[in-house]
């Protein structure tokens, strides 16, 4: 467990980045998409924007294939920002090896990180094999265990699948299949302020009993919203950032690049 202090008034900015889908050869191609250009292209973006944030959240997917080489070109990447980046696997990532890969300087591998008044948790929602997400019960009782901890902190929650129907038919059927057992955790402390995921490659913002539920667009390929079928979209990758307030409130936005290769 990693704990970073500063001033109880500072506000705690962050970006997000999901679903890089980097391969291990730098010229393969996702939905026609160059995935490593378009992730240069979210970053530049990010650094004339938002920059420095106090932290990046990368939340799963990083690789598409799943190889030493991906992660190696993203260790990489990633030390270049000289920026706390915390990371979490997606159903595409190899988590033993992106866990073994990226880490060390500033890519860390802890998966709770207290801030000020606040408190985030990463959860690991891949299943070997499964598309879709699963919180073990290990997983469940990290979650309970952190916010039963730090009453007194503001918590937000970071997994890779989405725990609630986004309106995407083919998309709700890979989410977490136990999202009910997830939020009967957050249900027992009134501290969880905001829950964060990747997975759903689009913008996505709602509210239950006072959290907010948030996904972001990819970094590469983008989903198209409210289809039945697997469809991409026309809109470009892209980022959130976040303020965390000491008052518990959360700031939010995506930011998208303004050109990228289209999807085929």
């Amino acid at each position: 467990m990693l704990s970073n202090f500063s001033q109880q008034n500072d506000v705690l900015k962050i970006l997000q980045l999901t679903d890089t889908h980097l391969y291990g050869p730098p010229e393969e191609r996702l939905g026609g998409m160059d995935t490593h250009a378009s992730l240069q292209s979210v970053l530049a973006l990010a650094q004339a924007q938002h920059w420095p944030p106090d932290l990046i959240l990368a939340t799963g997917d990083l690789s598409q294939d799943g190889s030493r080489e991906a992660y190696e070109r993203l260790q990489t990447i990633f030390e270049s920002l000289e920026v706390p980046i915390y990371h979490l696997p997606g159903n595409h990532d190899r988590p033993a090896v992106m866990k073994q890969i990226l880490s060390g300087g500033q890519v860390k591998t802890e998966r709770h990180c207290r801030w000020g008044l606040w408190q985030l948790i990463l959860l690991d929602s891949t299943a070997p094999g499964q598309v879709g997400g699963h919180l073990s019960d290990q997983e469940l009782n990290f979650l309970d265990q952190c916010l039963r901890s730090y009453p007194e902190l503001y918590s937000f929650i970071c997994l890779h699948h989405q725990p609630v129907l986004i309106g995407n038919c083919w998309m709700d059927e890979i989410g977490l299949d136990n999202p009910a057992r997830f939020f009967a955790v957050l249900d027992r402390y009134p501290q969880a302020k905001g829950v964060l995921w990747g997975h759903v490659h689009q913008h996505f913002e709602d509210e239950r009993k006072g959290v907010r539920l948030l996904a972001t667009p990819s970094t590469c390929s983008q989903f198209k919203p409210k289809t039945v079928d697997f469809t991409l979209d026309t809109t470009l990758p892209g980022y959130r950032w976040l303020e965390l307030w000491p008052t518990g409130h959360i700031h939010t936005g995506v930011c998208r690049v303004e050109q990228a290769e289209p999807a085929k």
